[in-house]
């Protein structure tokens, strides 16, 4: 806004004193001061509003003068409260230094005067803002990318004074204005987000973290946006982006509310641009998942595994070894289809760089089969003293990609759906592909088996028992379990003879009774007395390796 409007506003009771021709002036926000320097506060285009209390005698006008129109403020206006008559030496000091200069009738509260102008302000930023996202989102829409999500980020941090971020179901930054946000404020914002989606509650969802309010807004693909009616939000709760605002919307007016949902559009193109890119990776991987499942020839598979390198590892000189991880969604009902929600989960938890390394985006071919999504993951070579491969260090772990992103997904899958992930041991032909696929599949079980709403097991965890006690009946399990440990527990209970950790420490020592003793600070006549009450309940003898075993597996499966 201009200083001629404030002028012509006859409920803010300006009257000019001097500065007529500067009226042009375009004023970009307000301050109240009685400082005799306020230039530490001041980074222009403001206007100025004083009670005088700065002025002790008429040398005092030209240095204040002097220090705002170097500055670069709009223009001065002066209380009349406390002087009466705007002093003289201030009119002529704002002539000679060309600064418009107001007085501000007694009856008019500087606070009326900072309402207007913050309001008009804010207003005509939003209406610049808004026909710059909307000329973004039309060139983003018919050519080349306008400069991905930061740039309108930017907009809003220089336009609005909004600070923004772009973040992933797992809270992955995808895109932030400023400084990033700390890994547990992502993950905490992206869980508030799942769960207030889950629930059905109206956005922005607010959420407080360390004392700021951040507001989210959904931002969902621009070829589903809205979805045809009655879709089912756990279609696409695990893979759309959210827009995080440092701001409290909830009084937001309805403008800037507008605005924000333009800015999620805008982003949401940005987005089907990142998704068509991984479209040759996802055929790569469908392919030669086709070529593994139908039992074609070694040679044929390896061939397309040599297409598939350079596409995912740009300016890789050698064969890389190989791993497979298949993940799976499965919705209580089963109306849900959980092969496309696993397929963009699984891209979204593979291209996070703590994990995959500096250029992780570069690394994803994901396939989905039914319910399953399965990732084909390169992995550089390393070469021996010798000169022969070795299996690469930068291997993936099952447990090191769901530990940062397991709470956030537990909040979208909810109380009805579940997430169970199986990872594969590194192979480095197309021989050991369908093995490394198989072996990713059994992990998946063993993961299927345990508890909680986001589990993973690894390959490693498939070479001993691990491996047979998730297929056993749920039934036979439980009376397997009740028939050994049932008569020590009630035992425990009557009596708190501690008899179930002492058999748990004794098999753990391999039935060393110094060891045993040491470890559960007991005197080894004392361990012998309970070890013998655990044989006499139990008609059991713990000599005997068979006996040893069927005590071990009974702890393992209760």
């Amino acid at each position: 806004m201009r200083l001629r409007a404030l002028l012509e506003t006859e409920a803010l009771g300006l009257r000019l004193l001097g500065g007529e021709e500067e009226l042009d002036r375009t004023v970009r926000g307000v301050m109240t001061t009685d400082l005799r320097d306020p230039s530490r506060y001041l980074s222009g285009g403001e206007l100025v509003l004083t009670g005088l209390a700065w002025r002790r005698n008429s040398a005092d006008s030209e240095p204040f003068v002097r220090i705002l129109a170097s500055a670069g403020v709009a223009g001065l206006a002066a209380g009349e409260a406390e002087l009466g008559d705007i002093p003289d030496d201030l009119v002529s000091a704002c002539r000679r230094n060309r600064l418009p200069l107001f007085a501000v009738n007694e009856d008019v509260a500087f606070a009326t005067i900072t309402e207007y102008v913050v309001r008009q302000v804010s207003g005509e930023r939003a209406g610049d803002l808004a026909a710059v996202v909307d000329r973004h989102r039309r060139l983003m829409t018919s050519g080349p990318a306008g400069g991905g999500p930061d740039v309108v980020l930017d907009l809003l941090t220089t336009d609005l004074d909004l600070r923004a971020w772009v973040l992933s179901p797992t809270g992955r930054q995808i895109a932030g204005a400023g400084a990033p946000l700390a890994p547990g404020v992502c993950a905490a914002l992206a869980g508030e987000h799942l769960a207030a989606v889950r629930t059905g509650r109206r956005g922005p969802h607010r959420i407080s973290i360390q004392g700021i309010t951040y507001s989210l807004f959904p931002i969902r693909q621009s070829g589903r946006a809205g979805g045809p009616a009655g879709r089912d939000v756990r279609e696409s709760v695990l893979s759309d982006w959210l827009l995080a605002v440092e701001a409290d919307a909830g009084d937001w007016p309805a403008e800037r509310l507008d605005l924000l949902q333009g800015v999620t559009q805008l982003i949401a193109v940005e987005r089907d641009r990142r998704d068509a890119a991984r479209t040759v990776r996802r055929r790569l991987a469908q392919e030669v998942l086709e070529l593994v499942q139908t039992g074609a020839a070694p040679a044929e598979i390896a061939a397309r595994l040599r297409v598939a390198a350079p596409v995912l590892l740009p300016g890789l000189g050698t064969a890389p070894h190989w791993q497979v991880v298949v993940a799976r969604v499965d919705w209580e009902g089963g109306e849900v289809a959980g092969g496309p929600v696993a397929q963009s989960l699984l891209e979204e938890i593979l291209v996070d760089p703590t994990v995959s390394g500096p250029e992780p985006s570069d690394r994803i071919a994901v396939a989905h089969a039914g319910d399953e999504a399965i990732a084909l993951v390169p992995l550089p070579a390393l070469s021996g003293d010798g000169g022969e491969d070795k299996a690469p260090d930068s291997a993936l772990h099952a447990d090191a990609l769901l530990a940062a992103v397991r709470e956030p997904l537990a909040a979208g899958l909810a109380d009805d759906g579940r997430l169970t992930l199986g990872v594969s041991a590194a192979v480095h032909s197309a021989e050991g592909l369908r093995g490394a696929l198989e072996e990713a599949r059994h992990a998946r079980r063993v993961a299927a088996a345990r508890p909680g709403r986001v589990c993973a097991a690894g390959h490693h965890e498939l070479a001993s028992h691990v491996l047979l006690l998730p297929f056993v009946p749920d039934d036979v399990r439980r009376a397997f379990t009740a028939r050994l440990l049932d008569p020590l527990r009630d035992y425990d209970r009557r009596h708190r003879a501690e008899l179930i950790p002492t058999l748990e420490a004794f098999l753990d020592c391999d039935g060393s009774w110094t060891r045993c003793a040491t470890r559960l600070h007991l005197h080894v006549n004392t361990l012998r007395y309970r070890v013998g009450r655990i044989e006499q309940l139990t008609s059991r003898d713990l000599s005997r390796l068979e006996d040893k075993l069927d005590f071990f597996l009974a702890l393992r499966m209760s």
